[in-house]
């Protein structure tokens, strides 16, 4: 199925200013249920009940409210909130750009890619040179009357742009407990470093997949059959009371033993 772009907008370096369109990088595979009433499995519609009254409240009735204190509520009025959303713009402007990897896993939030719109030479020669100078760039928007900070980078010749989160919505590692305890010892340290080196690998995402919907549709498919399936029940592992050591060196020999027998087959 071919991708269908989102918004457009112009994606603004300095003078240059280019015409994009916005794809959403990823998909939601979410299983999403309707809720029925069982005899004649028509779809239920939710109300807006008064708890102490029970009795449905109309809808000319209702106020946004946001809680300042316990019990004690700020209402906003339509217009309220129109009032102050950012001015309506189609310009993506990268203020900078900064060394590829500069920003942390945790800023980021959802992808998309930026696709030409007209004039590609500039488009992928804009792509070409963050590849080459190993750079991203910090960009500024509005969209759909929300303002969304993000980052600009190539992946695979064309451009993307994740959306990042804002500082006071990400949690520094500083706010964790402090290790305490005894020290680690040397050995333990070691281990961990060889079991990181025996698992070295590539990273191949299509061998992942989630298992837990798999067996969600298997099951809605074999329903929808006139079948009765069952599901095997998923063997819960309960934590080890080992060492680290311990564990480290049965994680090991574990991978040792795989590693070895793969090899076996592939002389044989």
């Amino acid at each position: 199925m071919a991708a269908r772009a989102i918004w457009k907008a112009n994606l603004k370096v300095g003078s240059e200013s280019l015409p994009v369109k916005l794809y959403s990088a990823v998909q939601d595979q979410t299983v999403h249920f309707h809720i029925l009433e069982s005899k004649t499995q028509t779809r239920v519609k939710q109300h807006m009940v008064n708890p102490e009254t029970e009795s449905e409240e109309p809808k000319d009735t209702l106020k946004k409210g946001y809680e300042v204190d316990r019990g004690q509520f700020v209402l906003l009025e339509d217009g309220d909130l129109t009032s102050i959303e950012p001015p309506a713009s189609r310009d993506i402007d990268v203020e900078a750009f900064i060394p590829a990897g500069k920003i942390s896993h945790q800023w980021y939030d959802r992808p998309y890619y930026l696709g030409p719109d007209g004039d590609s030479d500039s488009y992928f020669a804009l792509a070409e040179a963050l590849t080459a100078r190993k750079r991203e760039g910090f960009a500024t928007w509005v969209m759909r009357k929300k303002s969304y900070i993000g980052s600009l980078q190539a992946a695979d010749g064309y451009l993307v742009l994740a959306t990042l989160r804002h500082s006071d919505e990400v949690l520094s590692a500083r706010d964790l407990p402090q290790p305490s305890g005894r020290a680690l010892d040397p050995r333990e340290i070691k281990m961990a470093q060889q079991l990181i080196e025996v698992l070295e690998g590539d990273f191949r995402p299509e061998e992942f997949r989630d298992e837990y919907r798999d067996r969600v549709m298997n099951y809605i498919e074999s329903k929808a059959k006139g079948k009765k399936p069952k599901l095997v029940k998923i063997s819960e592992r309960r934590p080890s009371e080992a060492s680290l050591t311990d564990v480290l060196a049965a994680s090991l020999k574990a991978v040792n033993k795989a590693s070895t027998k793969d090899k076996g087959k592939r002389v044989a």
